[in-house]
C-alpha cells in the first residue's frame, strides 16, 4: 500500500461565475471541516495538492490565480484554504484535476495510491476527477461535509455514483484516514 494525498480542488475562486449564487453558501458549510482536514493532512505530513481552475488566463501561475482570488468580493472564502509554502499546485483548464494536467504524474512520483478529494463543485469537478482517479486505479475518498456543491440533488447523486459506480469511501472530514 502507497500513501494519501489530500486534493483541494477549486477553492481558490474568484467567484465571479454565473452559479456563484448558488455555490457560496454551500462553500460557507464546508469551509470548517475542509479547513479542519487540511490543517490535520499537513500535521500528518500528507501531500496536500490543490488542483485550480486557471480562470481561462493561459498565462496565468499559481500565485496570480491566487491573487485573483484574494482580489474577489467573497475573499473571505479562500483566505482560510490558502497553499502554505509546503503545498503543491496543479493548473487544470477543464472539470478532471487529471485532464491534461501533471497530476498522475506527480501522484506516482509521490508514491500516492490514495486521494483525498475535497473542495468544489461536487456534482461537477469532484465527481469527474473522482472518476478519473478510479480509472487511474487510485483509492478514493470523499468527505461529504468538506465538498461543496451548486445543487443539492445532484451533489447527493453525484456521491452516490461516486460510492456505487467508482468504489469511492464517503465519509465526514473527520473520520478521514490517510
Amino acid at each position: 500500500m502507497g500513501k494519501s494525498a489530500l486534493i483541494v480542488i477549486d477553492m481558490i475562486n474568484s467567484y465571479d461565475h454565473p452559479d456563484a449564487e448558488l455555490l457560496v453558501p454551500s462553500v460557507r458549510t464546508a469551509l470548517p471541516p475542509l479547513t479542519r482536514l487540511i490543517d490535520r493532512a499537513r500535521g500528518e505530513g500528507v501531500p496536500v495538492v490543490y488542483a485550480n481552475d486557471n480562470f481561462g488566463e493561459w498565462r496565468s501561475h499559481h500565485g496570480e490565480i491566487i491573487e485573483t482570488a484574494l482580489a474577489g468580493r467573497n475573499a473571505g472564502l479562500v483566505e482560510p484554504v490558502l497553499p502554505d509554502d509546503d503545498s503543491l499546485f496543479v493548473v487544470k483548464a477543464r472539470h478532471s484535476i487529471f485532464y491534461e494536467t501533471p497530476l498522475s504524474y506527480l501522484l506516482s512520483q509521490l508514491g500516492v495510491d490514495h486521494v483525498v478529494l475535497c473542495g468544489q463543485v461536487t456534482e461537477q469537478c469532484v465527481l469527474y476527477s473522482a472518476l478519473d482517479a478510479h480509472i487511474r486505479q487510485l483509492r478514493v475518498t470523499v468527505p461529504e461535509d468538506a465538498v461543496a456543491h451548486i445543487h443539492k440533488d445532484l451533489a447527493e447523486a453525484a456521491l452516490r455514483m461516486m460510492e456505487r459506480n467508482m468504489g469511492a469511501t464517503i465519509r465526514t472530514a473527520g473520520t478521514v484516514t490517510f
